[in-house]
């Protein structure tokens, strides 16, 4: 990547591989210089390659940890003083047993990547966007942030709903100087999410018709951003989940995501 372009660049958490990739592989077919960042470098540097080949565009792989204190001036610092014009905070994972069952290091490292460098990347992409007077945050959120919390992922849902009211908080902040916000909240998605938390059979088993491709939920997101919306919830059946997960009485939706997430519970 030319560091001396004064062009914006797409920053994409995650990139590696499911909804990450999907963002990277969507702005690339736009036009859009990337910096992506994960953990797998060898992945991020064969997707750079193949991006750079066929759309032509400059993309600079990012290897780091985010679940590390100060990972987002790492990531500053790689983009060599490149304006990030568009932010996808897309990195995270989860962890399906119950809170006391892991090391805290791994929960405290969940937080880490999913919250404090979400916020801390955001915090530091967004006097850029204010100067330059434009600018795009994309924070992935879920339907779980509209849902109450039940065993197993003990933080998933308190970290996306913090995604969401954070997102609309910047909304707010920011609307008028040119920033667009948007938090995309997905249903169950075909990504290696579940393969990477162990759920995968689990997930395998949930009838077909309810899942989204990557690629669909990022079409959705990058679309409703451009319009300036600010809480985007992919596919019909999804959207019916989320009224019925806020509007239904408080003690139906805990007992209904209680008995339907016990199987994703593991111990």
């Amino acid at each position: 990547m030319a560091m001396d372009d004064p062009s914006g660049v797409v920053l994409i958490t995650g990139a590696s591989s499911g909804l990450g990739e999907a963002f990277a592989r969507a702005y690339a077919a736009r036009g859009r210089d990337l910096a992506l960042v994960a953990r797998r470098v060898e992945r991020l540097e064969a997707l750079a390659t193949e991006l750079s080949r066929r759309h032509g565009v400059a993309v600079l792989p990012i290897g780091c940890d985010l679940s590390a204190f100060g990972a987002e001036r790492t990531v500053m610092e790689a983009v060599q003083g490149r304006r990030v014009d568009t932010l996808v905070n897309n990195a995270g994972f989860s962890i399906p047993q119950s809170f006391a069952a892991v090391p805290w290091e791994a929960q405290r490292d969940f937080l880490m990547t999913l919250v404090v460098s979400a916020c801390g990347l955001a915090h530091a992409v967004l006097p850029g966007m204010i100067a330059a007077g434009e600018g795009a945050i994309i924070n992935v959120a879920s339907l779980a942030g509209f849902a109450p919390g039940a065993a197993g992922h003990s933080l998933y849902p308190g970290a996306k709903s913090l995604a969401i009211k954070f997102t609309e908080s910047l909304d707010a902040e920011y609307r008028r100087a040119g920033v667009r916000a948007t938090a995309v909240c997905p249903g169950f998605t075909k990504t290696g999410f579940a393969a990477a938390n162990g759920t995968q059979a689990i997930m395998d088993s949930s009838p077909r018709f309810f899942f989204q491709t990557a690629e669909q939920v990022v079409e959705t997101t990058i679309r409703a951003n451009a319009a300036g919306r600010v809480i985007v919830i992919p596919g019909w059946h999804n959207k019916i989940a989320a009224a019925l997960l806020r509007y239904l009485p408080e003690s139906l939706v805990k007992a209904a995501i209680r008995a339907g997430s016990a199987k994703y519970h593991l111990e």
